[in-house]
């Protein structure tokens, strides 16, 4: 009976809870208001699926939005209604990238677009040590704007293209076909080489002459945005150019202003030059024309920085029977005056080794010089070694121009006792004058022409120097790399037109400069006359021997060390010179006696001199004529 009573009772507990359940459902139901709300809401979310849905299946309208290789019907309808017969290459292509390699280079090819995505140089390292990349991450295109004979105007760096990979014997050969159907197509072929830099290179068409609309232009544009690979992107950045070659020949430049854009005829290469390396597109034969512009990236050289420069070509391709079919070469590599040389192509003209007599000495003189001496010396040695043959050659320069400087002196008093005999007929005081230096054998124009003689070696090292790929990363002493400046304290701020940094070699360079003008400007202020409303040639020296060293200290704090280096030992060895010949070969007493043995000669005057005189003789004439009028 108890259990009986007890399952009872558990009935009448369940019953108990289901009641209140059902009470508490009835109370929470929905009104009929809010039961049409969430009818209403349901068949607006039904309808907003169904839309999406209809729009993805709409959208496909380019070959970036088209999913390559697909097969499927109503999106190949689309593709083909904006892309019109180069469909075909879309729906059969791949968005792999393709990978090849030779002994120097790196590359990868992307197939949309079918130029390079990648090219690392294999045996460089940038100035923290990380690979060289001429090309990554979308820096880099090459691109054909084309119209068709269906009125769609196209670019190839936003298609497809089909790779194959082939060996022709040593050469790997990599082909990028942008395909109308299987034997009508624009093809890139590239071929890599072992031991090259350099890339044979074609486009040509096959079977598009009733596709591609040759009564419009077609241009090639190449673009690249520069990678930073030195420590200094102020010193890279002066060297990042524009180089170009065009009409047989000649060659231009553009790349120092912020902005700045050109145009040339009959281009033969158009150089992308990153101060020590270089992309190059060279053409078998001519491009009718080109235009090219460069912009300055760097806009705050305080600032680390990626991209230096962003550079652009626009070179047309022409047509022969409907086709395209152009023979060039891409070239990635450095920019070594060596390795440029030997192709024989004019590519030397992309490092700067200066114009006319400067390049000269350069090319046939300094560099092979360097070349030898780097043999068998470390290159901070080999600068040192080069730097003393050099002032030893130019040596008789210097005691020439002491020679002048000295007679100059000695014949000063007798000068000034001219000048003041004549201080109010100045026409008569200058015949006086070049009378008697005429008979001494002394002429300031004497000293100035061996000064003159040392101006090209001078500005030709100036050129060498940060040409001198060699240099690069090579350390030497307290410098990390003779082709970067040297540090030896960073600075917590920045100082106008001098920088972060400390660098020794163009304080001792600095040091160097002052002593020696001080040597030199100190003779030649006491053998400069001062004549009467002319400027003080002595005073203007005087400054000179102190802005010189200041300007060296802040011009060449960022420069490369190997130039620094080289003026110090210069002007050390011209230091030692100029003692030399100060104290052991002049002899001023010497000098005085030959002065006056030459004043009892005769002296044949020479066909200037004479011209001169009689000018000079003419204007007295006309003076002491216009006197007379006026009296």
């Amino acid at each position: 009976m108890e259990e009986k009573k007890l399952d009872v009772n558990s009935i009448i507990g369940f019953l108990l809870i289901f009641g209140i359940l059902m009470y508490m459902l009835w109370q929470n139901q929905p009104t009929p208001e809010e039961i049409k709300a969430q009818e209403k809401a349901k068949q607006e979310q039904v309808e907003a699926e169904n839309k999406a849905k209809t729009q993805n299946q709409t959208k496909v309208t380019s070959a970036e939005d088209f999913k390559v290789g697909t097969t499927d019907s109503l999106q190949l309808v689309n593709l083909k209604s904006k892309l019109g017969v180069f469909a075909y290459s879309a729906a059969t292509a791949s968005k792999e990238e393709t990978v090849v390699e030779s002994d120097l280079l790196a590359l990868k090819f992307h197939n949309k677009g079918g130029y390079l995505s990648e090219v690392k140089l294999k045996k460089h390292t940038d100035f923290k040590d990380r690979p060289i990349y001429i090309i990554k991450d979308n820096n880099a295109s090459l691109n054909i704007n084309f119209g068709t004979t269906d009125s769609r105007i196209l670019n190839t760096k936003d298609l497809y293209f089909q790779p194959t990979v082939t060996k022709n014997g040593k050469a790997t050969v990599i082909s990028m076909k942008l395909k109308v159907s299987e034997t009508k197509f624009l093809e890139y072929r590239y071929e890599l080489k072992e031991g090259d830099y350099m890339l044979d290179f074609t486009i040509r068409s096959q079977g598009l002459s009733d596709v591609v609309n040759s009564l419009q232009p077609v241009n090639l544009d190449w673009n690249i945005k520069t990678y930073r690979h030195a420590k200094s992107i102020s010193y890279e950045n002066r060297y990042t150019e524009v180089v170009f070659e065009y009409e047989d020949g000649k060659d231009d430049y553009l790349g120092q202003s912020e902005l700045s854009d050109d145009t040339a005829e009959d281009v033969t290469y158009v150089a992308f030059k990153q101060h020590f390396f270089t992309s190059i597109l060279l053409a078998d034969t001519p491009f009718k024309t080109g235009a090219f512009e460069s912009r300055n990236l760097v806009q705050n050289e305080d600032i680390d920085t990626v991209y230096t420069k962003a550079f652009s070509a626009k070179l047309p391709l022409e047509f022969a029977g409907g086709e395209i079919n152009k023979s060039m070469d891409l070239y990635y590599g450095p920019s070594d005056f060596k390795i440029l040389n030997k192709y024989d192509r004019n590519l030397d003209e992309i490092v700067p080794l200066g114009w006319g007599i400067f390049g000269w000495i350069n090319k046939y003189v300094f560099i092979p010089l360097f070349a030898l001496l780097g043999k068998f010396l470390p290159y901070g040695i080999a600068i040192i070694v080069m730097t003393i043959l050099i002032k030893l050659i130019l040596s008789f320069v210097q005691y020439k121009q002491f020679l002048s400087q000295a007679k100059m002196k000695i014949l000063k008093p007798e000068l000034d006792a001219i000048r003041a005999k004549h201080k109010d007929n100045k026409m008569k005081a200058q015949q006086e004058t070049l009378a008697l230096q005429n008979k001494a054998g002394a002429s300031p124009m004497a000293g100035c022409i061996p000064a003159l003689v040392q101006l090209p070696v001078f500005y030709a090292l100036f050129q060498f120097f940060p040409s001198a790929f060699d240099l690069r990363q090579k350390s030497f002493l307290w410098a990390e790399d003779l082709s970067s400046y040297d540090t030896i304290a960073e600075l917590p701020f920045n100082i106008p037109f001098y920088g972060d940094h400390v660098s020794l070699f163009p304080i001792l360079a600095s040091i160097a400069i002052f002593f020696y003008m001080r040597l030199t400007t100190g003779d030649q202020m006491a053998s400069q006359p001062t004549q009467e409303g002319m400027p003080d040639m002595a005073k203007m020296m005087k400054y000179m021997m102190y802005f010189s060293p200041i300007m060296m200290l802040f011009f060449f704090n960022n420069y490369a060390s190997g130039l620094s280096l080289y003026y110090f030992i210069s002007n050390v060895i011209s230091i030692g010179i100029i003692l030399v010949i100060k104290n052991y070969i002049l002899d001023e007493d010497k000098i005085h006696a030959q002065i006056q043995e030459n004043k009892k000669k005769p002296k044949k005057e020479s066909r200037f001199q004479k011209k001169m005189k009689e000018m000079m003789e003419q204007a007295e004439q006309q003076k002491q004529i216009q006197q007379k009028r006026k009296k």
